[in-house]
């Protein structure tokens, strides 16, 4: 969805995610500690973590090693 952010500062390694099937935070505890994968369009990966749900509808919070680029905002990403 779009990274974490406040009124004044962005962090770009933390993003929220939605997951299409989750739509409250009940469900969204389940998925905390998952691994998340984002491939770049030239094959990297960049490897993240759930931390925890973001809200009452079912976004997550999304820990990453390094800050995604802004082209990662609105794409798809994997959960294992």
């Amino acid at each position: 969805m779009n990274f974490r952010q406040g009124k004044h500062t962005q962090t770009n390694n933390q993003m929220i995610i939605q997951v299409d099937s989750i739509d409250n935070k009940e469900k969204a505890k389940s998925l905390i500690n998952k691994k998340v994968f984002w491939k770049t369009s030239s094959g990297k990966e960049m490897i993240g973590k759930i931390t925890n749900f973001h809200g009452s509808k079912g976004a997550l919070r999304v820990h990453f090693e390094k800050g995604l680029p802004g082209q990662s905002v609105g794409t798809r990403v994997q959960i294992e």
